[in-house]
């Protein structure tokens, strides 16, 4: 992978790789991080798009990279000296992205800094059981697409393993044409993502579920541990002719994985309308906030 221009250098800056997961995720376990983007399976497949790069500044790992306008950002510093590292790079122009409202609080007191939220990148938030469950009538649509499907589609559904990976890339492929027509920004970045993610989901900590329709997949749901209280799940696709698919394999991936676990994160709806209404239809307890930080201009 090139080095972006646009990004400034620092000492040791280089591109993610495979052998970084064991130290970022012994920092995650630490840091027990709400936000989406903090995870190494999800920082490894987007590494292409966003450029994503490790360095140090001073003595804190961070994680710099752009977003798909080119912009360059950092997400907030992981370990050492957080707060001089963040001021730091906000003092080389650099903004800060995914910082949730704990951090600027705490690492952002001072003033001389223009906090803005991203309504874009806030993450849904969703107790597991509901989703698992769709209780009340609150959920009365997603049941009746649910039992939509399931009158017409007789199904099974298994845990996803190595042998599904064909069918799954199948079904993506369509998955890519229809929003290609559809003329979404991010379906490239996504799609590749998500081909990258069923070949290496052993290796990345990745679990999954697919709906099978007379043997083929219909559906397919990837997703891993956030923390110790919430899953996240980062893909999942379903048959656009299928009506009611998407549903169910939501509910599957909730009703079978992380069992333990209260909470199951969304992610984000990228500022999609049609996303954001289908994510705001299942009645998140919660939309995390995450913000943009700039350092301001001094006074003259």
């Amino acid at each position: 992978m090139e080095t972006p221009t646009n990004i400034p250098d620092y000492p040791a800056a280089r591109p993610l790789a495979l052998t970084d997961k064991p130290l970022l995720d012994a920092v995650f376990a630490l840091l027990q991080p709400r936000v989406s983007e903090l995870t190494f399976a999800n920082l490894y497949l987007f590494r292409a798009p966003h450029a994503y790069r490790l360095t140090m500044v001073g003595d804190a790992v961070v994680v710099i990279g752009q977003g798909y306008d080119g912009a360059p950002y950092f997400l907030p510093p992981l370990t050492g000296t957080v707060s001089v590292a963040t001021q730091t790079l906000l003092d080389d122009g650099m903004t800060l992205y995914g910082a949730d409202g704990e951090f600027v609080e705490r690492h952002l007191a001072g003033g001389g800094y223009q906090v803005t939220e991203d309504r874009d990148s806030f993450d849904y938030l969703h107790r597991r059981q509901e989703l698992a469950e769709l209780p009340g009538n609150r959920f009365h649509k997603k049941r009746n697409r649910i039992s939509y499907f399931a009158v017409r589609h007789p199904y099974t559904v298994e845990l996803y393993r190595e042998g599904f990976r064909e069918d799954c890339l199948n079904l993506l492929q369509e998955w890519h044409r229809v929003r290609t027509e559809m003329g979404s920004s991010s379906v490239d970045p996504e799609t590749a993502a998500a081909e990258e993610a069923l070949a290496l989901a052993g290796g990345l900590g990745l679990e999954g579920v697919v709906v099978l329709v007379e043997g083929r997949v219909a559906a397919f749901a990837l997703g891993e541990r956030l923390n110790r209280q919430t899953a996240v799940c980062h893909f999942e696709k379903a048959d656009p002719f299928m009506e009611g698919a998407a549903q169910l394999v939501d509910r599957e991936f909730n009703r079978l994985l992380f069992t333990d676990c209260t909470w199951t994160n969304r992610e984000q709806d990228l500022g999609v309308p049609g996303l954001r209404d289908a994510k705001l239809s299942y009645h998140p307890a919660e939309l995390v906030r995450k913000f943009r930080v700039r350092r301001l201009p001094l006074q003259a």
